[in-house]
């Protein structure tokens, strides 16, 4: 299998444009544009706070769906044939903004008023990194995390841009990941590969509402994780560290505003359950250049809201991927990295 073609619309550098783009963000999203971008013929330029390009495909992602050399081969296309100029460690804000995952690695941060008076068009394609943590007594306790963050130090290690001593340890431990996504997934596959004593996958409605997808929910089992469909935390308890959370079953009640069936505890179905970790997938927000200074709109949800031409509320500034749409697929933020790449040549061209 080969690497990832980034840039599949054409096989050398075209004539340039003299067009310059800022994309902010190497994941997905980010990557598909300067393909796209490339090969349309305008210089690009791609900021990412991470130690490399590759944003969840390499950092969140398990191996075994996305192998490392394809994305590591597909970005030095990009930066070798068709002279992406890449800044890692780069992070860009609006001004002064918090801590977030993935900000260790961050060695210089830049305004993104900077790269809009410097460049043609800027693309914001950061995706979703904050984790959600449901609040339940005992999420403070040492020993829940979020699968992100899991995930994204496993990942951070296996790549060689941090210490296996930095890492959550799951060997010889009783886990419970919460949740039935593909980072509840994931989550509990490597919890397994690593040596857990115990795996546990706890879902408040059954296998065949698994967003994952039966298969595979049934591939977990066959590796021994223990399946607890129709189930819910609703307290975490231990001294300081998680000893053991407490469980409720749930049934199916009439459908919600999505048309899915309620979830709803049954009375005085408690039972406990001894674990060492607590992993929570249970979604992520997105997370775009923070602070204060360049005001771009976002929903209730944290979604960068953007026009039809995937232009946010700000003239020259375009957004894509999962800091859109909220957490998705790959290939999904592939193709919305695509449509907005596409736009954004049509505006710097003088089209609509």
């Amino acid at each position: 299998m080969s690497g990832m073609r980034f840039a599949f619309l054409c096989k050398s550098r075209p004539e340039p444009t003299g067009k310059k783009v800022a994309i902010v963000g190497a994941g997905p999203a980010g990557l598909s544009a300067a393909g796209y971008l490339v090969c349309q013929g305008h210089e690009v330029h791609v900021y990412d706070k991470l130690p490399e390009p590759g944003g969840l495909m390499l950092f969140g992602i398990p191996e075994f769906r996305i192998p490392i050399y394809r994305v590591r081969e597909g970005c030095g296309e990009l930066k070798d044939l068709f002279e992406v100029k890449f800044f890692p460690r780069t992070k860009v804000v609006c001004g002064e903004c918090g801590q977030e995952a993935g900000d260790e690695f961050v060695e210089r941060t830049v305004h993104i008023a900077e790269l809009k008076e410097n460049y043609d068009a800027v693309l914001i394609a950061t995706g979703a990194w904050e984790p959600w943590t449901p609040e339940l007594e005992g999420a403070e306790l040492q020993g829940v995390y979020p699968a992100l963050e899991y995930l994204f130090r496993i990942k951070s290690a296996k790549l060689g841009h941090m210490e296996w001593t930095d890492i959550i340890h799951p060997e010889s431990k009783k886990i419970l990941v919460v949740g039935a996504g593909h980072t509840a997934v994931d989550a509990a596959l490597e919890s397994v590969l690593l040596g857990a004593d115990e795996v546990y996958l706890s879902y408040r409605r059954s296998i065949k509402e698994a967003p994952a997808g039966p298969y595979e929910i049934n591939q977990l089992i066959q590796r021994g994780v223990k399946w607890l469909e129709k189930t819910m935390p609703v307290r975490i308890i231990g001294d300081g560290k998680v000893r053991a959370v407490e469980m409720v079953r749930m049934e199916l009640g009439e459908p919600d505003a999505s048309g899915r069936r309620r979830p709803v505890p049954v009375e005085g179905s408690e039972f406990r359950l001894e674990v060492d970790y607590v992993i929570f997938a249970v979604g992520q927000t997105p997370t775009p250049p923070a602070g204060e200074g360049v005001e771009i709109a976002r929903d209730k949800k944290g979604r960068v809201v953007v026009d039809g031409r995937h232009m946010t509320s700000v003239e020259g500034i375009f957004a894509a991927g999962d800091v859109v749409t909220g957490p998705s697929k790959v290939g999904q933020a592939v193709k919305d990295g695509l449509y907005a790449a596409r736009s954004m040549h049509m505006w710097m061209m003088g089209g609509e």
